[in-house]
């Protein structure tokens, strides 16, 4: 029994690697102006931001690493600079895959201290440690500032949001934010409770933000489409609308499986289709009653 478990596990693993090539192959990354020399990558996985001018190249997050080499044949179709650095807006694999190729094409790696301990401690997939060349080599512990192709970029850590390590990044020149995972446009968000994430610290990382913009700023969401004040604003009012009903139903009694099961809790916002992407309305609603009883 012990050897069909094993066997079953091997192909279990060589399958879904194959599975996982095919689906990156039929991937195509797609380029976005956002402003002068401000880009936004689409491809799979976190949406990538890139700055590009006399400087060099610097790059938020990277997806997996096997879209590197696609990432770069899109990043140099906009410029032949040197790749620089690479800031991770938190740890997880959708964001920083790329790491280990991004730091042997040139770039210095940055990210939140919990960013870099988590990548050192937390086990890939495959049961495998993250190879050293994949970590930040720079760490921050509260905000830090980047100079480069012409404006300052301010970096700033927001606290228990998607996770315990999330980085905002703000282009004062250009009008550009981007959020990171502590924002998903049109969709709800990903909480990761068991990474240091909350209700509480995501609301306020949306309150942050919209605090460093104006109405003309364009906004690269984690995941979703190049967004706006207005689709911000309409994100954080979805958030505190289910924290106040879940609020209610907690203070009423409800346990955890009778708000998960309660559609009338998300029901404005399903009707939107904010639960078709990566997390359901049942998984919302758990993800806030868990939160929110911590």
């Amino acid at each position: 029994m012990k050897y069909v478990s094993t066997f079953t596990l091997i192909l279990f693993f060589l399958f879904g690697n194959y599975a996982n090539a095919q689906r990156f192959d039929k991937v195509e990354i797609e380029t976005i102006k956002v402003s002068d020399h401000v880009y936004m990558l689409l491809g799979a996985g976190g949406n990538i931001g890139i700055s590009i001018g006399d400087d060099g190249i610097f790059i938020i997050d990277d997806q997996f690493a096997p879209l590197t080499k696609k990432i770069h044949t899109a990043i140099k179709a906009l410029s032949e600079k040197d790749i620089k650095f690479l800031v991770n807006t938190h740890h997880h694999g959708d964001h920083t895959g790329g790491n280990e190729n991004m730091q042997k094409l040139g770039a210095t790696i940055i990210a939140h201290d919990n960013v870099r301990q988590r990548l050192e401690t937390t086990p890939k997939r495959d049961g495998s440690s993250e190879a050293k060349a994949a970590l930040p080599i720079i760490t921050f512990n509260d905000e830090m500032s980047l100079h480069i192709n012409g404006e300052k970029i301010g970096v700033f850590h927001v606290e228990h949001a998607h996770t315990d390590g999330d980085a905002l990044l703000y282009f004062t020149e250009s009008n550009v934010l981007h959020t990171g995972d502590t924002y998903f446009k049109d969709r709800y968000p990903y909480i990761d409770l068991s990474s240091g994430g909350s209700v509480n610290g995501y609301i306020n990382a949306v309150k942050l933000g919209l605090q460093l913009i104006d109405d003309n700023t364009k906004i690269i969401p984690g995941h979703g489409s190049l967004s706006n004040k207005e689709d911000y604003l309409s994100f954080l009012k979805m958030l505190e609308d289910l924290k106040s009903k879940i609020s209610e139903a907690i203070k009423a009694g409800k346990t955890e499986n009778d708000v998960a099961m309660d559609q009338t809790l998300t029901k404005t916002y399903d009707d939107l289709q904010y639960g078709t992407g990566f997390i359901n309305s049942e998984k919302i609603r758990r993800t806030f009653y868990l939160s929110l009883t911590q």
